[in-house]
C-alpha cells in the first residue's frame, strides 16, 4: 500500500452505547500534527478489516487491499499531543465505521497526516457569546472547541445545546455538566427526541434541540437574549435541524459566515 500503509493504533476505546464509540488514536513512529479545534482527519482501514457484530451484511464485497478513508472531526483538545479523539456513530450499512467499531486498544488503522477545515471559532471576537448546537456526533468539534478554548476570564458565556434519540446518546454528558458545576458562564442543555423509549422515566427535556432556541429555553438560562451583536452560533449535524436553524436565525438578522462574508452563524454540513 505505500503511504497507505496502516501508520495509528487505537490507545482507548470507550463505548458510549451499542452504536456510539470515542475511540483515541495514536500516530504509530510519526509526530501527532498541529491542528485547530474544530479541523478535521481522515481515518481509513482496509475492505479485509474485519466488521463489528451490529453490522448488516454488506451487499458487495470491497477491494480487501484498498482503504476506506472517511473524515471525521477531532474532539480532543488541540493541545493534546499523545492522541487525537474522534466520536463516531455506528453506521450499519457503511463500509468504514463498522470496521472502526470492530478495533480493539492495540489495533492498527490509516490516519492522515494533516488536519483540514474552517469551522473554527478564530473569526469569534472575544467579548462575544457562542452557542453551540448540534445533534448527535455533531457535538465532537465542539469538544474540541470547549477542551482548547474555554476561557472562563472572558467574561463571555458559552452553551451547549445537544439533541439525541436517547439519553444514552448524550455523550461526553458527564462531562459537560461538570463544566457546567465549574463555571457560571457555561450551560449546558441537552434534550432527547424518543423518551417513550427510555426504560425509566426521562426528567430531562424532549423534543428536538432547535426548541430550545425557538422556545426560549437558552434565553432563559443565560437571563438575556441572543443577538448577533452579542452572540455567534455554531450548527453541526443533522442538515434538517441544519436548514432550520438557518432560516430562523436568517430571520433573527444573522448572517452565514463565509470565506469572503464575515457573520455570526458559522455552519458545519456533514452527514
Amino acid at each position: 500500500m505505500g503511504d497507505q500503509e496502516l501508520n495509528a493504533i487505537v490507545r482507548q476505546k470507550i463505548e458510549v452505547s451499542p452504536a456510539l464509540i470515542i475511540l483515541r488514536v495514536a500516530p504509530d513512529g510519526w509526530e501527532m500534527p498541529a491542528f485547530k479545534p474544530g479541523q478535521f482527519n481522515v481515518l481509513a482501514l482496509p475492505g479485509s478489516a474485519p466488521r463489528c457484530k451490529y453490522s448488516d451484511e454488506e451487499s458487495e464485497e470491497p477491494d480487501p487491499d484498498k482503504l476506506i478513508k472517511r473524515a471525521y472531526s477531532a474532539s480532543s483538545s488541540s493541545s493534546e499531543k499523545e492522541y487525537v479523539e474522534f466520536y463516531i456513530t455506528l453506521l450499519g450499512s457503511g463500509a468504514l465505521t463498522p470496521r472502526l467499531f470492530a478495533l480493539e486498544v492495540g489495533d492498527k488503522l490509516w490516519m492522515g497526516k494533516k488536519f483540514t477545515g474552517m469551522f473554527t471559532i478564530d473569526d469569534i471576537p472575544k467579548e462575544s457569546n457562542i452557542v453551540f448546537l448540534a445533534t448527535g456526533t455533531g457535538l465532537a468539534p465542539y469538544m474540541s472547541m470547549i477542551r482548547s478554548d474555554l476561557d472562563h476570564t472572558l467574561g463571555r458565556h458559552y452553551a451547549v445545546l445537544h439533541g439525541a434519540n436517547h439519553s444514552w446518546d448524550l455523550g461526553y454528558e458527564a462531562e459537560l455538566l461538570a463544566m457546567q458545576r465549574m463555571s457560571p458562564n457555561f450551560t449546558y442543555l441537552p434534550m432527547i427526541s424518543q423518551p417513550e423509549e427510555e426504560p425509566s422515566v426521562w426528567k430531562g427535556r424532549s423534543g428536538f434541540v432547535q426548541e430550545l432556541w425557538t422556545e426560549g429555553v437558552l434565553e432563559e438560562a443565560w437571563g438575556f437574549k441572543s443577538t448577533p451583536e452579542n452572540t455567534h452560533v455554531l450548527l453541526c449535524g443533522n442538515p434538517l435541524m441544519i436548514e432550520f436553524m438557518v432560516r430562523r436565525l436568517t430571520e433573527e438578522g444573522y448572517v452565514e459566515q463565509t470565506k469572503n462574508v464575515p457573520g455570526q452563524l458559522h455552519l458545519e454540513r456533514y452527514w
